[in-house]
């Protein structure tokens, strides 16, 4: 499967899953020595196709296609020229996720196991508006440390050495966020686990091999 037919099928399973609406959000892949594909403006996530790409080098910060790229381009480029691990970015505003941003509620990552090993590196970042530059540098900077990042009113961003990794990401994100709502209106306490018992199980592998950061 291209890039463009992976990116294709994110884009699909992420409108599918209720983890992305309408036109808002937008995903990337890094391609080649320097390169990154990303979506182009205004694109409807459900619905993409081959030629709804931009073909952008990171280096020479410069759009190689004839389409408008996404206005959150800085953010994807940040996360690539400070992480040369990461090869795919998702950013989407799901619903109980971007409830989240909009709040002070604290999201654990001491629940279960998914959670435990795809939200171990969460952090956040301030409102800055869609596109920015200030958006991008903020972005760039905290992804120096985390892997899965809130924009305060805004939505998340992710990122990993896969495109099904990120999409894992996202969707335990917004599971967690989901079962938190959940257990506070149904009056229901969620029994956290020991740092003990988290170390453990991150450090011994005892889901898959822990990521080097």
């Amino acid at each position: 499967m291209s890039a463009r037919q992976e990116l294709i099928e994110v884009g699909r399973y992420l409108l599918n899953n209720q983890l992305a609406w309408g036109t808002s959000g937008n995903i990337s892949q890094r391609v080649d020595e320097g390169k990154m594909l990303i979506t182009a403006s205004g694109t409807f996530m459900g619905d993409l196709k081959e030629e709804d790409f931009v073909l952008f080098d990171l280096e020479e910060q410069k759009n190689l296609s004839d389409r408008k790229a996404s206005k959150e381009t800085p953010m994807h480029t940040g996360i690539y020229r400070n992480r040369p691990d990461v090869q795919a970015v998702i950013h989407s505003s799901p619903f109980y996720t971007t409830l989240f941003s909009c709040s002070d509620e604290a999201i654990s990552s001491e629940l279960f196991i998914e959670n435990m090993y795809y939200l171990e590196h969460l952090g956040y970042v301030d409102y800055f508006h869609p596109g920015t530059e200030e958006l991008g540098q903020a972005i760039a900077e905290e992804a120096k440390k985390s892997d899965v990042i809130l924009m305060r009113n805004h939505g998340v961003v992710v990122m990993d050495t896969s495109l099904s990794e990120a999409l894992m990401r996202i969707e335990t994100l917004e599971m967690t966020c989901k079962m938190i709502v959940t257990a506070k209106a149904s009056g229901i306490k969620l029994n956290t686990l020991s740092e003990k018992t988290i170390k453990e199980f991150l450090e011994d592998s005892r889901y898959k091999p822990r990521k080097a950061r």
